[in-house]
């Protein structure tokens, strides 16, 4: 914008009021056709930039967004979504912005539908949302496409909804990417000429992989595997999210006994720690383990030694960014990038500590 330009000189060369120009320059009502012209097109010859900032202020209105989660643990990895959209609503306080955060039971689709269907009495200005099912979610989100309410998916895209956005890892590749790191730390530490299998955990309930992250994580996983170590093996061990910590110890102690050769293991969860404190617990050392997101407990066990590498990706800053999207497209009225997917992360106990959880 050319700082110099002055409403008063727009009025003066476009031969209306300043007035009229005001209401041109905020979409205001009562400007005859023939007015709004000649100010657009004296705008045109000035090189003239709207400050949308200012003209966001100038408007003072409120808007509600929300934000829909899964429910979760305090130090889990939805939490610091949760503390980065905080944060981008506070910076943006002067814009009337409220964020109001929501939780439905992952693994209970009538719980979502139940959410929604309450939740949408407010007619929010924009959405967040970690979807459930796609079908599930399809009759909300088609629901939002009929009130023009724009909505963002985290964690898990969903073309087919045609979501205004998406934050997230691209979760083939990243399990993929894992596959080969894995490998390499396989090929690092396997016990000679024996160990020619390897534990994938699970996190499931009621048999269901808990998200289409995790899964796609898997299938690239599986992918890569297949593709160069065709010999192999992959041993599932479904951690039920149902099961108390002694029947998952006892479910543990019994997979090791069945399977004494198995030494390394990943898991597409945020719940690695649930096999590094078992061996913590256990005293067991000869066992490599791989998961994602640095949460508390995960943390601890990378700088105790019993996960080996964390694959983190940036859960604050998507958290972030899912505000400031949201913000730049209905309050500023820009234009956004539709997909954004986060980058790849390897921590190990090494670098751990210099990952920046909050920083942008």
């Amino acid at each position: 914008m050319n700082e110099r330009v002055r409403i008063k000189d727009i009025a003066e060369l476009s031969g209306v009021s300043v007035g009229t120009v005001d209401r041109v320059l905020h979409n205001r009502p009562s400007v005859s056709p023939a007015a709004k012209k000649k100010v657009e097109e004296a705008l045109e010859k000035m090189n003239y930039k709207p400050n949308v900032y200012a003209s966001a202020l100038a408007m003072n209105k409120q808007y509600l967004f929300y934000l829909i989660l899964p429910q979760h643990d305090h130090q889990a990895y939805w939490q610091e979504i949760e503390e980065g959209a905080e944060k981008a609503t506070i910076d943006r306080k002067d814009f009337q912005i409220t964020l109001e955060t929501y939780y439905y039971n992952r693994y209970d689709s009538n719980s979502f539908t139940k959410l929604v269907k309450t939740r949408l009495k407010k007619d929010p200005d924009g959405v967040i949302l970690v979807p459930s099912d796609i079908d599930t979610t399809r009759k909300y989100t088609e629901t939002l496409h009929a009130a023009n309410i724009p909505f963002i998916l985290l964690d898990s895209y969903m073309p087919d909804l045609k979501p205004l956005s998406f934050y997230g890892l691209d979760s083939f590749n990243s399990g993929y990417f894992a596959a080969k790191m894995f490998m390499m730390l396989y090929h690092t530490t396997a016990v000679k000429s024996k160990e020619k299998c390897v534990m994938l955990m699970r996190q499931v309930v009621h048999g269901r992989v808990a998200s289409k992250q995790q899964a796609n994580r898997e299938e690239g996983f599986r992918h890569y595997i297949i593709d160069h170590f065709p010999k192999i093996k992959i041993i599932d061990f479904e951690m039920n999210e149902e099961k108390t910590e002694q029947e998952t110890t006892a479910q543990l102690d019994a997979f090791f006994k069945k399977n004494p050769d198995v030494h390394h293991c990943i898991t597409f969860s945020s719940k690695a720690y649930i096999i590094g404190e078992y061996l913590q617990n256990n005293n067991r050392r000869n066992i490599h383990v791989m998961g994602y997101d640095l949460v508390t407990r995960n943390e601890k066990c990378v700088q105790q030694g019993s996960i080996d590498f964390i694959i983190a990706q940036h859960s604050y800053r998507q958290g972030y960014y899912c505000v400031k999207t949201l913000f730049d497209a209905v309050v500023l009225q820009q234009s956004v990038k539709a997909i954004n997917y986060m980058p790849i992360v390897l921590l190990c106990k090494e670098n751990a500590d210099f990952y920046q959880r909050t920083e942008l």
